[in-house]
């Protein structure tokens, strides 16, 4: 989840890029990524507009989804399980 010209949304979407990268070279999951704009749903922008960037991988949120390591174990937590499955 994001809205235009949310740098914090701009520099999590860097990261999230990069860390993609590392789990496709590492031979792990790597998600498809879908990023939606907020304000073009209100109920949304009413739910994530004071934490974005948000992570959302099926019922699995991160919300101010910023920092590295945490992005990284978020994924880990929902795709690196026996039992997880990538929406």
């Amino acid at each position: 989840m994001s809205r235009p010209g949310c740098h914090l949304c701009d520099l999590a979407a860097d990261t999230l890029d990069g860390i993609l990268t590392e789990r496709a070279r590492a031979g792990l999951t790597r998600p498809s990524v879908v990023e939606v704009n907020i304000e073009n749903d209100a109920a949304l922008c009413g739910r994530y507009r004071t934490t974005i960037p948000v992570l959302v991988l099926g019922s699995a949120e991160l919300p101010l989804a910023r920092d590295a390591e945490a992005i990284r174990a978020f994924l880990a937590a929902a795709l690196d399980r026996p039992s997880a499955v990538a929406d």
